[in-house]
């Protein structure tokens, strides 16, 4: 395995291990307690600006023909499918005011918490980018690909659940009423009778999703070498 693949590797997994290791309660109390809050969401957007540009980096100059998996002309093109959704589901996660999002908390005791794309589940950023990490694994077959992805595809899914933990310790009951009308995995609140889908909620995030994604098919080549169509 060469030294860029490598670098993919320890990047990924140092992404991964930040994200989760500065976010979990105690690390995060005692590191506030020393340079206080600002100082830590400094510390937390350095550690993913560093980690991210060596992913990047490392990923650019990995063999991208060592193969796990060939994929054919359908495991090829099924981000055009897939991607779709990932993208609705991001920016309706942007748009809407999540009770988990860092100072959102107080959103908790709105009567309107649970809204737009928190209908379809509590952690709509993380399951789009859960969904764009894994299609582009399955699409590419590749090792290094397995390693930059699999980086995103853990801190989301890991990242997801700690954030599930981390308000029911710290909200408590406010957090309890979240979870009883919410879901975590994608569609489960509204398959159990909890939640319905609200079209008119939905039309923004769906409609800057899709001009999104659009806009990325079409600048895909020129961004990152490829053409995924």
């Amino acid at each position: 395995m060469d030294t860029a693949m490598w670098a993919t590797g320890l990047s990924s997994a140092a992404f991964f291990v930040s994200h989760l290791g500065l976010a979990h309660p105690p690390a995060h109390d005692r590191i506030v307690r020393q340079i206080g809050e600002k100082g830590f969401q400094s510390l937390f957007l350095l550690a993913t600006v560093l980690t991210l540009g060596a992913m990047i980096t490392g990923y650019i100059y990995a063999s991208h023909y060592v193969y796990l998996w060939i994929p054919g002309p359908g495991l090829r093109h099924l981000p055009l499918l897939a991607m779709p959704v990932a993208f609705i589901l991001i920016a309706g996660g942007v748009l809407t005011k999540n009770p988990s999002a860092l100072g959102m908390e107080n959103s908790l005791d709105r009567p309107d918490a649970v809204n737009g794309a928190l209908r379809i589940t509590r952690h709509p950023v993380m399951w789009g980018m859960t969904l764009w990490a894994a299609i582009h694994i399955i699409a590419n077959g590749d090792l290094a690909s397995l390693l930059f992805f699999g980086g995103f595809l853990l801190t989301a899914l890991l990242g997801s659940l700690h954030l599930d933990h981390r308000m029911a310790a710290t909200q408590g009951e406010r957090w309890q009423r979240f979870v009883a009308v919410t879901s975590y995995m994608p569609f489960a609140a509204m398959l159990s009778g909890r939640q319905t889908w609200v079209w008119a909620e939905l039309r923004r995030p769906m409609a800057w999703g899709l001009g999104s994604f659009v806009l990325l098919l079409l600048l895909h080549p020129y961004l990152f070498g490829v053409r995924p169509y």
